[in-house]
């Protein structure tokens, strides 16, 4: 008695590998921009909390907007009051992303040389690379 083999054809495997190219064409697109939206919300996010920060320290300080300064991650009294680690905006280049500017307004465009922008008159504080309504410019 023969033993009868069965095994696939080449038709049959060609068939397979051309519905999984059709299926990864599909799915692939939908996650190519994940590590983008998932870095500009947590930007969003990590502003939203320094926000909220200034906001009880105005309060519980007579109000009064804490001294920070310029430079990598120097919240000041933040820091040692109503945060445990600086903020980290992933939007923009990774060594700069604790970075700290004073000014009074949001950025224009997008840039990568610092993370936060804190005006000490009015507490405002605004994400590197990001609008006046928080929302992200195109990285370059």
């Amino acid at each position: 008695m023969s033993a009868i083999r069965r095994a696939f054809t080449l038709v049959e495997i060609l068939i397979v590998v051309v519905i999984l190219g059709i299926l990864a064409s599909i799915v692939v697109p939908k996650f190519s921009n994940a590590v983008q939206e998932s870095s500009e919300t947590a930007t969003l996010d990590q502003l939203d909390k320094v926000r909220r920060a200034l906001s009880v320290y105005y309060v519980q300080n007579g109000s009064a907007f804490p001294a920070i300064t310029e430079g990598d991650g120097t919240w000041a009294e933040l820091l040692t009051s109503h945060m445990r680690t600086p903020p980290v905006n992933a939007w923009v280049r990774p060594e700069n992303s604790k970075k700290i500017v004073i000014g009074d307004r949001a950025d224009d465009a997008w840039q990568g040389d610092y993370a936060w922008i804190y005006d000490p008159a009015t507490g405002q504080v605004y994400a590197g690379g990001f609008s006046a309504q928080d929302q992200p410019f195109p990285r370059e």
